[in-house]
């Protein structure tokens, strides 16, 4: 159950002045470090639409609510739903480890790969602890459970980053396909070969092979499942064996894939119905979320509520843990984004939303204000493309901007918070 972490900051904005959105866009800030990640290889052995990124966050600050509220800094009191200004993000910091995934390719083959980092510098939590740091540190992972591995993760000048990118590739022939830079990258240990950890076929999710199957139980362990998301326990130590000075000292960083993404690419079943309700033909469907039959339980549109959280009938006085077995939907909106203009990163406190894009392309960021329990507070981002949608939970944050040279229009609904 998300739960506020009160280490957070709360901006108080004078009534009558309202911020200057221009200035130091916290959006803006976030997807500037994702023009200037660093990939192991050459830039065409990926499949830039695939590309996932996640970065945890240690502070958030919002700005306060406006007017007459203007001194109401605790989030649980801000009631106010037509008061926007309260949701919105005025700063964060990010903690020192970073994480994408994706598909690469070589040759005639299609990977998946998931990259590992932690920011050089004296300013680390990992150098702090050590002292100093040498060429190379440990990354001490666990993939979804499994056992841990020691990985040596090489600082790469390019990037002030210790870096670790795993390929689901056996090695065979790949040094031959890549470029200088991969070729580099294998020889420092940048890039390694390692489908013990990064795992899953390109064909995995091909729609012949899928007709009435639940899409949760194919190929589970894929890294780059559509519906499942990739959980991973991480440990950075001075030491590239494992040993030495540990960030976090005690205990893992749980880093987590979650951003509910359902669409054409992304459901949980898929099939053909002859004569539809009576009908004539075919009909092809897609089940992207559901509680209804056999998707009972499936536990997506649910909302769990918190004594602060306004029910879906704006009440509150319930109990931790109370359930509302629906999704409430109090707006259904269009909306057009112009090129190169966005949706701030803003948090909800209490209401579920869906972002569907219909036409153009967007980049979406789904984050976490509230404490969710199932990860390290982080941002995640990736690709929304036309004909798929996000479902925001309470306690998420979130933010979307439109990087095409076209408009982007969308279908939102869900609850105003």
């Amino acid at each position: 159950m998300p739960e506020i972490v009160h280490s957070d900051s709360v901006f108080r904005v004078d009534p009558g002045k309202p911020p200057d959105y221009a200035a130091d866009n916290p959006l803006l800030k976030l997807l500037g470090l994702v023009e200037r990640s660093r990939l192991a290889a050459e830039r065409e052995h990926y499949e830039s639409p695939s590309l996932q990124y996640l970065y945890p966050h240690r502070w958030l600050e919002l700005y306060g609510p406006s007017g007459g509220d203007a001194d109401q800094l605790d989030p649980a009191l801000q009631d106010v739903k037509t008061d926007f200004q309260k949701q919105n993000v005025r700063d964060f910091r990010l903690a020192d480890t970073r994480a994408v995934r994706g598909w690469a390719a070589a040759g005639d083959r299609r990977v998946p790969f998931l990259q590992l980092a932690y920011r050089g510098g004296p300013d680390s939590a990992l150098w702090r602890a050590a002292g100093r740091l040498g060429e190379a540190i440990g990354c001490v992972v666990s993939v979804r459970g499994g056992p841990p591995v020691t990985l040596r993760a090489p600082y790469d000048e390019e990037s002030d980053f210790y870096t670790v990118e795993l390929w689901g590739h056996d090695g065979g022939g790949l040094r031959e396909q890549l470029g200088d830079r991969g070729r580099a990258a294998l020889d420092s240990g940048l890039l390694q070969p390692r489908p013990d950890l990064v795992g899953g076929g390109a064909d995995d999710f091909a729609r012949d092979r899928l007709t009435e199957r639940d899409l949760r139980e194919v190929s589970p362990g894929h890294t780059m499942h559509p519906v499942l998301p990739l959980h991973l326990d991480v440990r950075w130590t001075a030491g590239d064996d494992g040993s030495g000075a540990a960030d976090p000292d005690r205990g893992t960083t749980r880093l987590g894939f979650e951003m509910r993404v359902r669409g054409w690419d992304s459901y949980l079943s898929v099939g053909t119905s002859p004569n539809p309700h009576g009908g004539v033909g075919f009909l092809e469907y897609r089940t992207l979320f559901s509680e209804y039959g056999r998707w009972a339980g499936s536990g997506d549109l649910p909302r769990t509520l918190e004594p602060y959280n306004l029910d879906a009938h704006g009440s509150k006085g319930h109990r931790s843990g109370d359930t509302e077995p629906f999704l409430a939907v109090t707006y259904m909106d269009l909306h057009v984004l112009d090129p190169a203009c966005g949706i701030g990163l803003h948090r909800h406190r209490d209401n579920q939303e869906v972002f569907l894009t219909l036409e153009g392309d967007a980049l979406m960021v789904v984050g976490d204000w509230a404490d969710s329990g199932t990860r390290t507070r982080s941002f995640e981002i990736r690709r929304l493309p036309a004909g798929h949608l996000a479902l925001l939970k309470g306690g998420n944050l979130h933010g979307l901007m439109n990087p095409a040279d076209q408009r982007a229009s969308l279908f939102m609904f869900g609850g105003y918070d």
